[in-house]
């Protein structure tokens, strides 16, 4: 009878036990957890040069993937890179499946809703890559120059909120990847492409032969942030102060002069 009664009640002490350390494990911090497997994983997009980009060797590189390794040197971890959908990131820190995500990622306040921010490390605004220099300078909503332009932005940005918000008469053209916008402006199949500066910039850079010309423009004020999960106090102060301590070592200006050039770092 007794080992009938055991038997019984074995699976739900297994069941019990299993809770338990899925609540502990729920509890911990997330730096108890990066410290525990040794690793820092970033979220990142991959596709939006200089902040972060894919080589033709595959390895990502860019501003935002400098500052992720920098924050993994300093807890002494090795930097895993999982590179998601731009719409993906936020859902992957509200799931665990990422730490951090740095990834050109303006602070909003839609946002801050579902994730924390630290920062900004980069102040930005947008502006429109094109081959028609009148269309690169329309920095007004009410513009008459945008007409009834094609106007690509990157899919779940602040671009493209933006565009269905202000521009009338414009076509939205959502995309994934900007090597594909740059095609389209080339092939004349949209008007240009609205995004951040530095994104601008590196396109222009990128497609020298292609007659790209884009203007900064004060339309939209955008602080890039990095993204961290909700209600973790330790961490986000942790981020603050290795926030601090990058700006205050000059490490943030050299990182900006190394991807942006001397006129955007500033």
């Amino acid at each position: 009878m007794f080992q009938r009664i055991r038997t019984l009640l074995l699976p739900v002490f297994l069941l019990l036990t299993m809770n338990s350390m899925a609540l502990a494990a729920m509890d911990s911090t997330a730096l108890e957890r990066i410290q525990s497997r040794g690793q820092l994983i970033l979220g990142t997009s991959g596709n939006m040069p200089s902040m972060t980009q894919r080589g033709a060797d595959g390895t990502l590189s860019g501003f935002d993937i400098d500052i992720a390794r920098a924050m993994a040197n300093l807890m002494e971890v090795e930097l895993v890179i999982n590179q998601l959908p731009f719409g993906d990131l936020i859902p992957a820190i509200e799931a665990g499946e990422v730490d951090v995500v740095i990834s050109n990622m303006t602070i909003t306040a839609q946002r801050n809703l579902r994730v924390a921010f630290v920062g900004p490390y980069l102040n930005s605004g947008k502006c429109v890559v094109s081959k028609d220099e009148e269309l690169a300078q329309s920095h007004q909503a009410s513009s008459a120059k945008l007409g009834n332009t094609k106007l690509a932005v990157l899919k779940g940005s602040t671009s493209e909120a933006i565009a269905r918000q202000l521009f009338t008469g414009v076509t939205v053209v959502p995309l994934e990847d900007f090597s594909q916008a740059a095609q389209m402006i080339e092939r004349d199949e949209i008007g240009g492409l609205l995004t951040d500066f530095p994104i601008c910039k590196a396109m222009i850079m990128e497609n020298p032969d292609a007659d790209f010309v884009a203007l900064f423009s004060l339309l939209t004020y955008e602080p890039i942030g990095i993204a961290l999960p909700a209600n973790d106090a330790q961490f986000i102060n942790w981020t603050q102060n290795f926030l601090h301590r990058l700006e205050g070592t000059d490490n943030l200006q050299g990182l900006k002069e190394k991807w942006f050039g001397a006129a955007l770092a500033q």
